[in-house]
């Protein structure tokens, strides 16, 4: 799996998690976007937003299905990537720079603890 960042931190459900000083960044993994084929739509929460960790927050919609977007951490929600709007074929071209999620200001820094690193992650969708 080339396709997997050795700097972020990884949920069972797919999402990549990006710590950026009081701040985290996510977003769905290259294997998600692979395994939902090419993406149409994206419904993110709006900024103010509180996320709960393993609850839905979104969704994505390829041709194939529609996808929940699950928050690996929970927190308030600072920032919305609205480029997806217009462009959600980002989520395939580019998961891990244009095609990120929310910015979130999380209320329980724990909890990233309770996430995969690349390793353990890139084990995980090997089995799948």
């Amino acid at each position: 799996m080339s396709q997997l960042p050795t700097d972020l931190k990884y949920s069972e459900e797919h999402e990549w998690v990006k710590v950026e000083g009081d701040k985290v960044r996510i977003g769905i993994t290259y294997f998600a976007q692979s395994e939902l084929g090419d993406i149409v739509f994206v419904e993110l929460p709006e900024v103010g937003d509180e996320i709960e960790a393993n609850e839905p927050f979104g969704s994505v919609e390829s041709v194939k299905t529609v996808s929940e977007l699950y928050a690996p951490i929970s927190g308030k929600v600072v920032e919305v990537n609205e480029t997806l709007d217009d462009s959600p074929e980002f989520v395939n071209e580019s998961p891990y720079e244009k095609a990120w999620m929310v910015v979130i200001e999380p209320t329980d820094k724990d909890q990233l603890n309770q996430l995969m690193d690349a390793e353990k992650y890139g084990e995980m969708i090997k089995q799948d």
